[in-house]
């Protein structure tokens, strides 16, 4: 029997208060610096370090965007912070500001964890880690509390870290990552956007209820992205969004968004249907409809009418 949760309130009764109303777009700003946001020019020369193009490094240096995401974050004292894609520490100081009880920051780069190391010294709430945040073994180091995660992820990396948190860090309740704006326009996406629905989307939609809070100029970095970004805020679900096995609706799912401007008949064919119309019809479904109109609902119906 399928439930579809998609439009339901979404954590379970032990996340982390609800985070407060976002302020307007922050742009580069002058205000001084917190004790652990030291110029990143500086931080890297001290180390003998130099931004890495093929890590996607753009360092954060406006101190009242790291506050903002803070705020953004709803971190409060004593609450348990992930900082994914620590970097030189920017975001990771203005969440220890906020008074959280223990910030945990991970940075895959080793040659930048020793200069993070440095800005992590003045606050006893920081522990760094070096690890690969797409392969890290989050029930491990995170343990049974509940966590909030926050980050600015890596360009090349940050879809996967994202998706990693959300199938298997399920004591992370609340998410706010700062990604491209592309990424960013993914990650909500709906079957009536123009562009970027599909598999991302839907897993997104499956686990939390994403919104974007804010663009980012690429203004705030350095060095200094050709790209614009954007802030989004993902509030895990205490379900997921649909009741139907989860194997079976992402191999649905995946298939159809193989050939995305193909009628949904065709996919069903592929995964080795004998009659894709009457699945289709005893799932609601047209068969002439595409994968980009179906929503998570539509999805679940298919998978779980469609023979194992």
């Amino acid at each position: 029997m399928i439930e579809d949760r998609s439009d339901r309130g979404g954590s379970s009764t032990s996340r982390p208060r609800p985070s407060p109303r976002s302020s307007p777009s922050v742009t580069a700003s002058s205000t001084s610096p917190s004790p652990g946001s030291s110029s990143p020019r500086a931080l890297l020369d001290a180390h003998g370090v130099e931004p890495s193009k093929a890590l996607g490094q753009h360092f954060l240096i406006d101190p009242n965007l790291a506050a903002a995401i803070a705020v953004d974050a709803g971190i409060e004292p004593g609450d348990a912070v992930v900082d994914v894609g620590a970097g030189l520490g920017a975001l990771t100081t203005a969440v220890a500001d906020r008074g959280a009880g223990r910030v945990l920051a991970i940075e895959f780069d080793r040659a930048l964890v020793p200069a993070l190391r440095s800005v992590a010294a003045a606050y006893p709430a920081i522990d760094v880690v070096a690890a690969d945040a797409t392969k890290v073994d989050w029930p491990a180091i995170l343990g049974d509390r509940s966590w909030i995660a926050c980050g600015n992820l890596p360009y090349n990396v940050g879809t996967a870290i994202l998706l990693s948190l959300l199938e298997r860090a399920p004591m992370v309740q609340r998410l706010v990552v700062m990604v491209q704006r592309e990424v960013a326009d993914r990650l909500v996406a709906t079957p009536d956007a123009r562009e970027g629905y599909g598999p991302t989307s839907l897993r997104v939609t499956y686990h939390g209820d994403a919104s974007i809070l804010r663009p980012v100029p690429p203004s705030v970095f350095w060095p200094r992205p050709s790209v614009a970004s954007a802030i989004v805020r993902i509030e895990r679900r205490a379900r997921p969004a649909v009741d139907v096995d989860e194997t079976a609706l992402w191999r649905v799912i995946d298939e159809a968004f193989g050939q995305r401007r193909k009628a949904m008949r065709g996919a069903l064919r592929r995964l080795g249907a004998e009659d894709p119309n009457a699945i289709l019809g005893e799932a609601g479904v047209e068969p002439s409809a595409r994968p980009e109109e179906l929503d998570l609902a539509a999805f679940a119906r298919i998978a779980e009418a469609l023979p194992a």
